[in-house]
């Protein structure tokens, strides 16, 4: 739910949406995020300006801000035209400011939400994307990119260190470099009566600059969904692992709406390693109303302890 207003402007076009869907749902399924106690806060707003050809060559920009009450995103896309067959070829510059709470986080009500400590990651990143034409079923996409990550106080202030004196980085400074290696690749089968669906995360990062942290992050998420009747049963399965550098902002967390549902984010734990796993069967009730029953479960596999100073919350 929200409301979109699109104006031509010449050959730009300016697009303004405010998202309301995220924050009925956290209205009606769980209680408020974090201390504000409005579910207010839940709101995105989205300016976003495309041009189709900015230099008279084809080439499209797309400009895209996102700011909600706790977080932003910003993001600056330049396209280069390329023949269909080769890959596309993106610039991008983003910056985001979320609030850290899946390491350095309290539970808000014990169960349900996780609250921010005052912490916030400010991560701006430039690099370039490259993306594969799909063929078949397959997608692939490489990405190279520089990551200059900073904590943050409430008031934007640089943090090395938390409300207990547990560094936020891997450098112990304040900030952390990095440049990373991405590649992801995609399967999907859709079809009336069933669907399969594979991802596969690769990130390498590469010592090219002093300092910068070196490690491997591998991901991979496989879900399966059959119609069974007039009802349908989707089951999923998702792994991770990372070796080498990590900062705590790293770390896979487990809980959340798109991890164990009922926890918080990282409420169960978070690690090195994790491993989830979801099994959802829904049901019709009316014509426009389904009704769900649904189990997670995840683990870190023992690897909270190696995550640095990790708080168990």
């Amino acid at each position: 739910m929200g409301a979109q207003q699109s104006v031509n402007a010449g050959k730009a076009k300016v697009d303004v949406h405010v998202d309301l869907t995220h924050m009925l749902c956290e209205a009606l399924l769980l209680p408020p995020m974090r201390n504000s106690g409005a579910t207010f806060s839940q709101i995105v707003g989205r300016i976003s300006l495309k041009h189709p050809s900015l230099f008279g060559r084809s080439e499209k920009l797309d400009v895209i801000l996102d700011k909600g009450i706790n977080e932003s995103n910003a993001v600056v896309a330049f396209r280069r035209p390329r023949p269909e067959w080769l890959s596309q070829q993106s610039f991008v510059i983003q910056h985001t400011m979320t609030p850290e709470i899946a390491v350095h986080g309290f539970p808000a009500d014990n169960f349900t939400r996780s609250g921010s400590r005052g912490i916030n990651l400010s991560r701006l990143s430039l690099g370039v994307e490259l993306n594969e034409p799909a063929t078949s079923n397959w997608t692939s996409g490489t990405s190279v990119k520089f990551e200059h990550i900073r904590p943050v106080n409430n008031v934007g202030r640089s943090i090395a260190r938390d409300h207990d004196g547990f560094p936020l980085t891997c450098s112990g400074n304040l900030h952390d470099n990095m440049i990373i290696l991405k590649q992801e690749s995609g399967y999907a089968d859709v079809n009336d009566n069933s669907f399969l669906k594979v991802n596969f995360q690769m990130e390498q990062g590469l010592p090219l600059v002093p300092k910068s942290l070196t490690f491997n992050r591998v991901k991979c998420a496989i879900s399966k969904g059959i119609k069974l009747g007039p009802t349908f049963l989707v089951t999923s399965l998702t792994g991770g692992s990372i070796v080498g550098d990590m900062a705590p902002y790293q770390a896979f967390a487990i809980g959340g709406l798109g991890s164990v549902r009922g926890y918080g984010e990282g409420a169960v734990g978070a690690g090195r390693l994790c491993l989830v796993a979801n099994c959802e069967y829904t049901i019709p009730l009316a014509k426009h109303l389904e009704g769900s029953i649904f189990m997670d479960c995840g683990s870190d596999l023992g690897s909270a302890r190696h995550v640095p100073v990790y708080s168990i919350k």
